[in-house]
């Protein structure tokens, strides 16, 4: 993987932690959701183009 997938990749789970965190104390959130699951498609678009 290349810097800037390493990067998503790390930026993505620090997504998830935070909108799962503010799901737990303020109670869920369908955007902050669908902006997760299109972060992590980005993320994993990404990690496809750069491995081949």
């Amino acid at each position: 993987m290349t810097g800037s997938v390493k990067a998503m990749a790390v930026t993505t789970l620090a997504a998830l932690v935070a909108v799962s965190t503010y799901s737990v104390a303020l109670g869920s959130n369908g955007w902050l959701w669908f902006g997760w699951v299109v972060l992590g498609l980005v993320t994993l678009g990404m990690a496809a183009a750069g491995g081949s």
